[in-house]
């Protein structure tokens, strides 16, 4: 969530925060905080709404869903429609939960990959129609991807993908030491052993072993150069892979990225 704090110069002691005006950016859908050893209650009454302030806020809500403005076609725009509405409609709550919290979604068949020996590669099927045919096309990835729920379900659709990429792989491997300049710090070089930096495994940080092949799909997680579009969350196609470079391709432009 952002914040923007504006101060008009009079001093207002007996307003909230003094007068000074804070606009917050955010969605009430995002996962709630993690608070270590607390339960439902405690997390829930750690969210701002359910602040002393609260009754101070004025709520402003979009009214218009930019994503439907993205076809000009009528059939599009409903079918678009329909399905952000259901999106929003899980967000919303409105079906009721049982005791624990959870609540049955209905999940339209058009959804679904129904009864398959073979789930994951039912799924990158529907996703990648023709995979080996259509990998060099750029905006064949540019316009598909697949989500997962957790960590071990992403490395396991990424290997897969990756074996059906023809060629030979190379491996990168990151960094497994502390840095000097902070053994004075409180915590301990030694704890920081090779085998548990190795396996650090955590949302926003690569693991410490990478496996590219040429023409597989891969992703930026730090911005590098914002105006050449090479920011979080930037897609690109593996070209080339050096002993301590990658060369890729984002979308129609090619850049050079350091490992």
């Amino acid at each position: 969530m952002h914040d923007i704090m504006c101060y008009d110069g009079v001093d207002n002691t007996d307003e909230p925060l003094g007068g000074v005006f804070v606009v917050l950016d955010g969605d009430f859908r995002q996962i709630l905080s993690a608070i270590r050893k607390k339960c439902r209650h405690d997390i829930l009454a750690s969210s701002i709404n359910s602040s002393k302030l609260w009754s101070h806020c004025k709520v402003l809500t979009l009214t218009t869903i930019m994503c439907l403005c993205a076809s000009i076609i009528r059939a599009d725009q409903d079918e678009i429609s329909k399905f952000v509405n259901w999106i929003l409609s899980i967000g919303d709550g409105i079906w009721s939960a049982n005791e624990s919290g959870e609540i049955n979604v209905p999940i339209s068949d058009e959804l679904l990959i129904k009864d398959s020996s073979d789930p994951l590669r039912s799924l990158v099927d529907f996703v990648y129609p023709d995979f080996l045919q259509n990998m060099k096309i750029l905006d064949f990835f540019q316009e598909r991807g697949i989500l997962a729920p957790t960590l071990d379900a992403i490395v396991h659709v990424n290997e897969f993908l990756l074996s059906l990429v023809p060629g030979d792989e190379k491996e990168y491997i990151n960094s497994d030491s502390v840095c000097k300049s902070e053994e004075n710090s409180e915590v301990q070089s030694e704890w920081f052993t090779t085998k548990f930096l190795n396996n650090i495994k955590f949302s926003g940080i690569p693991n410490h072993k990478l496996r590219f092949k040429v023409w597989c799909p891969i992703m930026l997680m730090r911005k590098i150069d914002q105006l050449a579009g090479l920011c979080n969350g930037t897609r690109l196609i593996v070209t080339n892979l050096g002993k301590n470079f990658i060369s890729a391709t984002v979308i129609t432009k090619k850049m050079l990225v350091k490992n």
